[in-house]
């Protein structure tokens, strides 16, 4: 399905989302001119398994190329698709307590069936898996989201997540890099400030991402880390020089959604802030067509280095290993002592 279509000579920097189930003529067309590097699809993209299907096919259609498509299906409160076009899973830190000693392969199972879902979509990327560290102070927007709060155990278990979606020919998406687990506000409404010092980052939080710095793409928190910068991550050079220079993350660097209230300058003005910081790409989310025109501007095109870790990334973008989807199942059933879905 994805050889030998893997290259990117040039595109805008930038990952955007369709208004409903079909484009408009208006939408093909701001695509067509844009060239966004991929797209990112909602509840609200998705009805049927054809027209998902028909969709994914119009956005690549519109772009001139086999680009990424990606979407959030963590499971749990976080999964835009839903049953009957998906199963309705757990949150992950349920699924985690739930399968105890046998987590690590009740995990890969888990997302090696999320993978098979989306692709039969034609969606080959999700934004998973999450390796934030769970804390006493981690907001509940993001807790039950999260896999555990040791190091080793996020680790391992982020670590198997990215397996199971590249041997089902999904991108992973690893997420929020450096680390949102000591967010104490809702970045979707707040801007968080994370006070902890340095060696206790470095130690922890930031110790997750680079034993995991060898995976495709990145995503971004909005959060201020106190002991780096004023500024959220997003938009700081410090924090994306200590990404890249630090944690050794040399994968594609893509934002979270820059239509976040923890940002407060204008779309535009954020998307060319995060790609001056180092960002490769803006991803950016339920706008006007006119808002999306603003950001895709401000972003400009791909340079150089963000070309190569985009090609370098969609190299990994291979034909899915073979699943027997009724074994994958029963196994993941009696891992979980029989409870898997919600």
């Amino acid at each position: 399905m994805h050889s030998g279509d893997n290259t990117v000579t040039a595109c805008g920097a930038t990952i955007l989302d369709a208004e409903g189930l079909v484009l408009s003529a208006e939408e093909k067309a701001f695509f067509r001119q844009a060239d966004p590097f991929g797209f990112i699809l909602f509840a609200r993209n998705i009805d049927s398994a054809d027209q998902t299907r028909a969709l994914c096919a119009e956005l690549r259609e519109a772009v001139g190329r086999n680009c990424l498509i990606t979407i959030d299906q963590e499971g749990g409160r976080v999964q835009r698709l839903r049953s009957p076009l998906a199963r309705d899973w757990m949150s992950p830190l349920d699924h985690v307590t739930q399968a105890g000693a046998q987590a690590e392969r009740a995990m890969y199972l888990r997302y090696r069936l999320i993978a098979q879902e989306l692709l039969d979509l034609g969606i080959d990327s999700n934004c998973a898996p999450v390796g934030d560290l769970v804390t006493s102070d981690t907001h509940d927007f993001l807790k039950n989201r999260c896999y555990g709060d040791s190091l080793a155990q996020v680790v391992s278990l982020a670590r198997v997540t990215a397996q199971a979606h590249l041997d089902g020919g999904v991108l992973p998406v690893l997420k929020h890099i450096p680390g949102h687990g000591r967010a104490t506000v809702d970045s979707h409404k707040d801007l968080p400030f994370v006070s902890a010092p340095l060696d206790t980052l470095r130690a922890q939080d930031f110790a997750v991402f680079e034993q995991l710095n060898d995976l495709p793409i990145g995503m971004t928190a909005h959060l201020v880390y106190g002991a780096l910068d004023a500024l959220p991550a997003t938009i700081s050079k410090s924090v994306m020089a200590m990404i890249r220079n630090e944690i050794g993350f040399d994968g594609l660097m893509m934002t979270d959604d820059i239509s976040m209230k923890a940002l407060v300058g204008t779309p535009a003005q954020n998307a060319a802030a995060a790609r001056e910081a180092g960002c490769d790409l803006v991803l950016y989310c339920n706008a006007t067509l006119n808002d999306r025109r603003a950001v895709a501007e401000a972003a400009g095109a791909m340079d150089a280095a963000g070309l190569a870790r985009a090609e370098a990334a969609l190299a990994q973008r291979q034909s899915p290993s073979p699943l027997d989807t009724a074994a994958a199942e029963a196994e993941l059933t009696a891992l979980m002592g029989g409870k898997v879905y919600v």
